[in-house]
């Protein structure tokens, strides 16, 4: 976008910070309660891959807190651009450290053999976040693209990660409750690691785009 922007263009702009900012706000809302609920139920329960997904929201609350900053500061051009690149990393930096810590923890669960209990609350929050983050996932990558932000595009991704953690998080406790596979919990926290590496380094290299 060119810094000199029509006052229309700097009107859709200001809409889309707005609305950018509304969506972050809602994610850390939303990712705080999940993040409480979800350690809570994965400590009750044993569960590595409901842990892991409470460690997921943190990851997300502080992704968000990073995105506020990147929109707040979006009115300077020339501020914005330093502030974007920083964002990405932070975002970055956030992937990795998720992968790191289910990685960690699910193969500490396979070495030990730790069964993990029954989770009907796990079961009920994986289904409600199967719902909410496809949506703000997409409303995401909406402004991303408006804006033209990278950070905020890698953010989205990272809301779609949520998605696809919530899904394996829900077939790991429903194997669990419904046939006593344990070991499908801490395999199921595995089966995303190399995905969610994959998009951290690239977060960290820049690579993130708005296409």
């Amino acid at each position: 976008m060119s810094l000199e922007a029509t006052p229309v263009e700097q009107t859709r702009r200001v809409d889309f910070i707005r609305r950018g900012l509304n969506l972050e706000y809602l994610t850390i809302a939303y990712n705080s309660l999940e993040g409480l609920i979800a350690v809570v139920a994965g400590l009750i329960a044993g569960s590595i891959a409901l842990i892991g997904f409470g460690f997921d929201s943190v990851i997300e609350v502080t992704s968000g807190t990073a995105l506020l900053w990147r929109l707040q500061a979006d009115l300077d051009a020339e501020w914005r651009e330093r502030v974007e690149a920083i964002t990405l990393r932070v975002v970055g930096v956030c992937f990795l450290a998720l992968a790191v810590y289910v990685s960690y923890e699910a193969v500490s669960s396979l070495v030990d053999h730790q069964p993990p209990q029954r989770s009907v609350p796990g079961i009920f929050l994986a289904v409600a976040s199967l719902i909410v983050m496809p949506l703000l996932a997409r409303a995401k990558r909406r402004v991303a693209r408006g804006i033209d932000s990278g950070a905020l595009m890698a953010d989205a991704r990272q809301a779609d990660f949520c998605t696809y953690l919530s899904a394996i998080l829900l077939g790991g406790l429903l194997c669990n409750a419904l046939f006593g596979w344990w070991w499908a919990d801490p395999l199921a926290a595995l089966v995303m690691t190399p995905l969610i590496c994959k998009e951290g380094i690239g977060a960290l290299r820049g690579e993130t785009c708005c296409d």
